[in-house]
């Protein structure tokens, strides 16, 4: 059962390689490894390791396995060896991760292998299904044992974005200590079944991924801003709301009304889609490399993203309000059509993503333009940035374009509970015993039945929330609690980091917290040379960070998470309703640049001040409603740092 490693290469990132999971921020953390200088690359190809494995029954046939950078091949050797394997290819996209097990039985010397994958069904749908292995080439039950944990580790450190050494010797001390996670859920979101989606296919996803966490339920509007307010951000490697856009909305306001917003924005976000409109997770979704997905489909793409290492700068907009208050955008801000459907639709978030086709229908059928002033700093797209295929402006000297000459008071901090130690989980079929328990694991699903089998824990001690049988014990898991201020009673604001707020009379200044805004004047102040203004009738203006404004709405196809760019949309007065229902469609796609509608523009900026002339109407901040008047923003590139998994280079198809 011995395999061999067929090359002596080390893995190297490429340029466009997201960083890998962060297991701590000091020195020597597997974040500074991942920054090692580069080594030399594999191909996808290059054969990792390689061996001879039993399958689970013992009688079934046996299969030759090879491990590449990309995927696990298996081939049939016995009873009769397969000239054309079926389903032999494992792509480690579709891999959420694996342990080693042992059999109940005294006499089996024999080690499993469990490998947990998420294939596409014929219709579509991704569905769960178990590949377990049996090493026994060896005669002693530990040879065996080491010989699965090598191919265990191995596959561990590639769906992480670690490098695996070219002397050959893989050990489960190649993984660092599981990166622990505080996971909060809205069970409100999109159709209420957050809650469930989160304990059928969250959890169960992210512990065989041997992911550490912790699971709060949040119960108010703002709930999740006042957590991440209080808790001690040292004690977690990201954070990652389990809902639509809104909850991340809070937690990245909260991160930076932090007295140590500097230090606390660095902390890594990610979202899991269960929301209504879940823009930014479909714009992970598109990075990945997967196709276009809504609903389930979309979390468990995310989700898989999530059990991988990776993830990116994220680009973040100081937005001031008509009142001089600040937030942060990660999404958009959108005035007119958009953000009436949004705020409008909210009585039909019982359909779930369905809302917004409704509500667009309802109002195309009463249709409104808005008065009002655009103005904004140009900024042309870098040759760096991918290159778009929708025939989108590039600068814009292509468009059709017009041209004109206090504090935030501290938040009170209620008791915070509800945490998935006291809220009744049903996870018997993905067991999660601690090591030594006598309860089996339930036969795999896809290699028939057999004697049974438990989990090969590597320490001793409990660990119900997220086993990880591969990582020696480091200190704090297994056997012990997980550090967490997240207990019964009040959460208390860390010491301020001692930076000090800006100058009274720095633009920003009413917000004792976030980077100032250096390139805006003070809001209803003259603008500076340079800016562009357009002030005419108006069906809707939108200007977007990321590339989604819907799981399924492309409204700026080549921005990325950190260019660096707010890329500003408008639709002016005039066009028909038969025109803005063919832009809608057409964005499903990200072709509503090929359209050839003339109402429509489009520039990227680095700054933008919106001044409604009309007394009425809705503005939103990432599809949240807020103060109606005048509104400018500024984006701070890179200010965030998104999870985002690997990036998929070309599109992963079914």
């Amino acid at each position: 059962m011995n395999g061999h490693v067929e090359a002596e290469e080390e893995r190297n990132q490429s340029p466009e390689q997201e960083l890998t999971w962060s297991q701590g921020r000091g020195p020597g953390s597997a974040l500074d490894r991942a920054m090692a200088p580069p080594l030399p690359p594999l191909t996808a190809s290059t054969p990792l390791l390689h061996g001879e494995f039993g399958s689970y029954p013992a009688r079934g046939p046996r299969f030759a396995l090879t491990l590449t950078p990309q995927a696990l091949h298996i081939q049939r050797l016995r009873p009769k060896p397969e000239a054309r394997p079926r389903g032999g290819l494992v792509p480690l996209a579709e891999v959420s991760g694996c342990c080693t097990l042992r059999s109940c039985s005294p006499s089996d010397s024999a080690a499993y292998l469990s490998i947990y994958t998420y294939p596409r069904g014929r219709r579509g749908g991704r569905r769960r299904a178990t590949r377990t292995f049996r090493a026994d080439r060896a005669a002693t039950y530990e040879e065996n044992r080491a010989e699965a944990q090598r191919w265990a580790t191995a596959l561990m450190c590639l769906l992480r974005g670690l490098p695996l050494p070219g002397d050959g010797e893989i050990t489960p001390e190649l993984l660092p200590r599981a990166p622990r996670l505080l996971l909060l859920v809205n069970p409100f979101g999109g159709r209420g079944l957050a809650w469930q989606w989160c304990q059928n296919h969250v959890v169960p996803m992210i512990s065989e991924a041997g992911l550490s966490f912790n699971l709060i339920q949040t119960e108010r509007q703002n709930h999740a801003r006042e957590l991440v307010q209080g808790i001690s951000l040292s004690e977690w490697d990201g954070i990652i709301t389990i809902s639509g856009d809104g909850l991340l909305y809070e937690v990245l306001n909260g991160l930076l009304e932090r007295p140590d917003w500097e230090e606390a924005v660095k902390m890594p976000v990610g979202i899991l889609p269960c929301g209504s409109g879940n823009a930014l997770a479909g714009a992970v979704n598109l990075h990945g490399g997967f196709e276009p997905a809504v609903g389930l489909d979309l979390l468990l793409n995310c989700s898989l993203l999530l059990c991988h290492s990776g993830r990116r700068p994220l680009d973040l907009l100081s937005v001031t309000l008509a009142s001089g208050t600040r937030c942060f955008s990660f999404l958009s801000v959108a005035w007119g059509f958009v953000s009436d459907v949004d705020i409008q639709s909210e009585r039909f978030r019982a359909l779930g993503s369905a809302r917004f086709t409704l509500g667009t229908v309802l109002r195309l059928a009463t249709l409104h333009t808005y008065r009002g002033r655009l103005s904004y700093l140009p900024a042309t797209l870098e040759p760096a940035s991918a290159t778009p295929t929708h025939g989108l402006p590039r600068a814009k000297s292509e468009l059709t374009l017009a041209l004109a000459p206090g504090p935030v008071p501290p938040l009170a901090h209620s008791p915070l509970h509800r945490s998935v130690s006291d809220l009744p989980l049903p996870l018997s079929q993905y067991p999660l015993g601690s090591p030594g328990s006598p309860e089996p694991l339930p036969n795999p699903s896809l290699n028939g039945g057999g004697p049974e089998v438990v989990r090969d824990w590597a320490g001793a001690g409990d660990a119900p929330l997220s086993p990880d049988p591969l990582l020696p014990s480091p200190p704090g898991s297994p056997g012990e609690a997980l550090p967490s201020s997240i207990t019964e009673g009040s959460l208390k604001i860390p010491t301020s980091s001692g930076v000090p707020p800006p100058p009274a009379d720095a633009p920003g200044a009413n917000s004792t917290c976030g980077p100032s805004d250096h390139l805006l004047p003070p809001l209803g102040a003259p603008l500076p040379p340079g800016w562009v203004t357009l002030e005419e009738d108006f069906v809707l203006i939108l200007a977007i960070s990321p590339s989604h404004l819907g799981a399924d709405l492309v409204a700026a196809p080549h921005a990325r998470f950190d260019d660096g760019l707010v890329h500003l949309c408008w639709v002016r007065g005039g066009i028909s309703r038969a025109m803005l229902l063919r832009l809608f469609l057409a964005m499903e796609h990200g072709s509503h640049f090929n359209v050839g509608c003339p109402q429509l523009g489009y520039a990227v900026a680095h700054a933008f001040r919106l001044e409604p002339l009309t007394p009425r109407g809705v503005l939103t901040v990432d599809g949240e409603q807020v103060e109606y008047g005048p509104v400018q923003a500024q984006l701070h590139p890179g200010l965030g740092t998104l999870l985002t998994g690997p990036p998929g280079c070309p599109r992963r198809k079914p």
